[in-house]
This record gives C-alpha cells, structure tokens and sequence, in this order.
C-alpha cells in the first residue's frame, strides 16, 4: 500500500542551487513530486511551495514576475506558503514561534519536544525570512496529527535535521530530494535521501520546453 506523504519545496534553496545548472522556472515541480511517488511508492496529498517575497517598492518588475510565477503553481493545485524577509532580534524571534505554537492544539506530551526543537536560538541577532521555521514546523505539525506516514522535503540544508528527527521520533517516515550541488552531508548520511540526476530534471522539464 502507497504510503500518505506531502510533499515541502523549500523555493529559495530549490532556485538557488538549481540555478546554477538549470533555469529553476523550467522545472516542473509536479512532475519531480510524480516521479518521486512513483520511486517510493507514495501517494502525494499536497504539495507546498515554501517561498520568500520580495517588496513591492524595492523592485516592481521583480515582485510582478514573481506573483505571476506563484500564480501558475497555484493554479496547478499547489499551495504557497509566502513570507517576507525581515530582520528580529532572538526574543522577538523567540515570541513570534511560541504564539505559533501556542494556537495549535497539540497534545501535552508532543508540545515540550516542539518546542525543545524550535525555541532553542542561540544568534542574538537573526535575519529570519521564517521559511525554514514555517517549513520545519509544518513537517512536525502534519506529523502529530497523523496526516502523513512520509514526509517528503526537496531542500538540501541541514537546518532540517533536527526537525527530521523529531519527525522519525513520531514514528514517521523521511525522505529528503535534491539536487547534487548544495545537498548537505549531514542530512544524506542521517536520513533517507534521492539525489536527483541530470536526466530527471530533464525528464521533468515543461511542456513548452519539449516542444
């Protein structure tokens, strides 16, 4: 039987390693999280598209192309999860994710391991965007409420360690996917991983790009 899974797309370091050898754009995401449920044997839910917005006033044409992009993936049913860059100081940083955990009605034993996880900031002084957070958080969220048996998470940081082993600890599966540039060690010698090849990038290529 097809284990439930969801599948995480951390954008910013998908476009920023993918950039290097191929036009992030042209890839399509669908079609990687097809490819990877067939590998597996896992029968995707959702996929989300974690992202960071850019301002408005900083670069119009930028945040234009950007909405229309996000509008395209959203039409092909996935859901976008946006944040805007901004810069906290560890307490106010430290306030903001215990709010967030606080308005989820998570039980008495898995709270404490949350938030052991995630409110432990040791930087004084963090630029947070709030993707890795909202990600990592969201992994163990559907976890807890048992709406996955695997998690699925295509980024290649190792800030997802220790999300993953809570994850693991919950009795559920991980699976990290990436591409070979920028794929941390830790995570690949850790926990289960794909290393997507030149040949499945082409073959989730576009349509138009075929053509």
């Amino acid at each position: 039987m097809a284990k439930r899974a969801i599948v995480f797309v951390d954008a910013n370091n998908w476009y920023h390693n993918l950039k290097r050898s191929h036009k992030p754009s042209e890839i399509d995401i669908c079609k990687i999280s097809d490819f990877i449920s067939s590998r597996f044997n896992l029968k995707v839910s959702e996929i989300r598209w974690y992202t960071s917005m850019p301002d408005i006033n900083d670069n119009p044409l930028i945040y234009k192309n950007q909405r229309a992009f996000l509008g395209n993936l959203e039409k092909k049913g996935i859901k976008i999860v946006a944040r805007k860059l901004q810069k906290l100081s560890t307490k106010e940083l430290k306030t903001k994710r215990k709010e967030l955990l606080d308005s989820w009605d998570l039980c008495k034993i898995c709270k404490p391991v949350v938030e052991e996880s995630f409110l432990d900031m040791s930087d004084n002084n963090q630029k947070e965007k709030g993707i890795d957070v909202w990600i990592a958080i969201d992994m163990v969220k559907e976890s807890i409420q048992n709406n996955v048996d695997c998690v699925v998470l295509i980024s290649g940081d190792a800030d997802f360690v220790p999300a993953f082993e809570l994850i693991r600890e919950l009795k559920k599966d991980v699976l990290s996917v990436f591409i070979p540039r920028g794929y941390s060690n830790e995570l690949r010698q850790k926990f289960p991983y794909y290393l997507l090849k030149k040949e499945d990038l082409l073959n989730c290529l576009r349509e138009y790009k075929k053509t």
